[in-house]
């Protein structure tokens, strides 16, 4: 029998399960306008299409997921490794390994990530049905994507730093 903890759950969030779905979802909405600069927008006022924010969301979400797959086995393995070390049982790594995955920075890192996403999801929706999408909308959608990804980045640097540290010790 599994237990249900604080680790198992935040397993299921760096798994990409639940929220991490809704992210990539949410966050969908800019990571193909890397290549579409501010001064395009503005050149191209509204003549953007919904396919180019619907591409926008598409590409998005594969940058998350890349984030997350360059990240996740790795961390998993470190997490592995420090209860192979410690000689955690099932249950004691549930216990003993919860602070590495759900901290008060971790828990701002996952905050602020969220707030990123409600603008994005927004910003995507509106280009997505407006009736002549905005350009300059699409901008705003990309500058929100890479804080996005580099808060995800960030939060990825600092767990697998914990984890580090956890090992040295």
């Amino acid at each position: 029998m599994q237990a249900s903890g604080p680790v198992e759950r935040g397993w299921r969030r760096l798994s990409g399960v639940a929220s991490l779905r809704a992210w990539v979802r949410a966050g969908a909405a800019a990571v193909c306008l890397a290549s579409f600069t501010p001064s395009e927008a503005i050149a191209q006022g509204s003549a953007c299409t919904r396919m180019q924010f619907e591409a926008a969301v598409s590409d998005a979400a594969g940058a998350l997921r890349d984030l997350n797959a360059q990240n996740r086995p790795s961390f998993q393995e470190k997490l592995r490794a420090l209860k192979d070390k410690r000689g955690w049982t099932h249950d004691q790594f549930l216990r003993e390994a919860t602070p590495l995955v759900q901290d008060a920075k971790i828990a701002l890192f996952d905050k602020e990530s969220s707030e990123y996403l409600e603008k994005i999801q927004s910003m995507g929706a509106e280009g997505a049905t407006a009736k002549e999408p905005d350009c300059t909308r699409l901008t705003d959608v990309k500058t929100h994507m890479q804080s996005l990804v580099a808060s995800q980045q960030a939060k990825w640097t600092y767990m697998l730093q914990r984890v580090d540290q956890e090992l040295a010790k």
